[in-house]
């Protein structure tokens, strides 16, 4: 990858110092945490630490269980909750719609946003809501979402996993789906934040009886060390992408809504999504087509046609996402390509 501009950190973001030096040395000492023996006994109180460490960055004062990631943590919260009810937004990840099955649906209005006020009675149900749209990186009303939700009675379960440590989901959510690699974390290992276990069926085995399977703690104590280490401020490049993507007959996805600063996503008019990744690649671009879960189906995006775009316009439609090393000049470049590559489609449509 050394003549590639890598930005597509919404999918996944290269691991800090911090986070490989821990699993490094995690590696040389590893003993399985459940093992009675000393080694063991130094396992588990590491992983305890770093159980604590992670709690504290999100100012969390109930339970952290660790899982695989976002996705696993997802299945646990939706599927496994004892609420009667399963209710989500038109916009989550793929990974909450399948956990979620037949659940009811909260539509979102043309910016990709939950209106607080439609909410209503929601006695007995889990809301599941993603607080930073993966795809369009549009930023929910979250404080006022958990208003509505604990005004109707509901429980809420916010997927965090591209939204950096924060302690405002300590105020708000009762349940967190987490992700190590969207932060600088290893692949493989995320968190689910439990306000009250009771709201789960258990499963037996490890974390607290609701996740089986040895734990991983050399990811763990990647994650941890990596939430200490601060996110970037990408507010001026995103506006720097934006404008120029603007002026040069492209559509900012989303404008008007709050987005997360290192995420945009761009429709190029009349340039199918796919011809659009091929021609970025071979000029050294990586960028994709919506979530990574997902940028590799034929299907339309649910998260654009649910604000209601043509299914035509979702197929010419990219992400561009920011990550700790991403440049001016990176950005600069890209546009320059955007630009050429949908000079050429003019050219060629005159």
């Amino acid at each position: 990858m050394a003549d590639t501009t890598y930005l597509d950190h919404a999918a996944t973001t290269p691991m800090t110092a911090a986070a490989r030096a821990a699993v490094t040395q995690a590696m040389g000492e590893w003993a399985n945490p459940s093992s009675p023996h000393a080694p063991g006994r130094a396992a588990r109180a590491a992983l305890e630490a770093a159980r604590a460490r992670v709690a504290t960055a999100y100012g969390w004062d109930g339970e952290v269980l660790f899982t695989s990631g976002a996705s696993e943590s997802l299945a646990i919260g939706i599927a496994r909750t004892v609420r009667a009810r399963r209710i989500v937004s038109a916009v989550e990840h793929d990974a909450a719609l399948r956990a979620a099955g037949a659940a009811e649906v909260l539509p979102v209005d043309t910016l990709g946003r939950v209106d607080p006020g439609a909410i209503g009675d929601v006695q007995g149900a889990l809301v599941a809501v993603q607080w930073c749209n993966s795809e369009t990186g549009v930023i929910q009303p979250i404080a006022e979402i958990a208003a509505a939700v604990r005004a109707g009675g509901g429980t809420l379960l916010v997927d965090a996993a591209q939204m950096p440590a924060s302690d405002a989901l300590a105020c708000h959510a009762d349940l967190v789906a987490l992700s190590a690699h969207k932060r600088g974390g290893p692949p493989g290992v995320g968190a689910l934040l439990v306000r009250d276990l009771a709201v789960l069926h258990p499963s037996g085995g490890q974390e607290r009886g609701y996740r089986a399977g040895t734990e991983n703690l050399p990811g763990v104590l990647g994650y941890a060390a990596a939430l200490a280490e601060p996110e970037p401020d990408h507010r001026e490049l995103r506006a720097l992408l934006d404008d120029a993507i603007r002026r040069s007959g492209g559509v900012v996805v989303a404008e008007g809504a709050e987005r997360h600063a290192a995420i945009g996503s761009y429709r190029m008019p009349g340039v199918a999504a796919a011809a659009q990744l091929i021609r970025f690649d071979l000029d050294g671009f990586a960028v994709s087509a919506g979530s990574a879960c997902a940028s590799g189906s034929l299907k339309p995006s649910h998260v654009l046609r649910a604000m209601g775009w043509s299914e035509e316009a979702t197929r010419e439609v990219v992400r561009v996402s920011f990550g700790r090393v991403t440049t001016r000049d990176e950005v600069a470049r890209f546009v320059a390509t955007w630009r050429a590559v949908a000079k050429s489609v003019r050219r060629i449509a005159a």
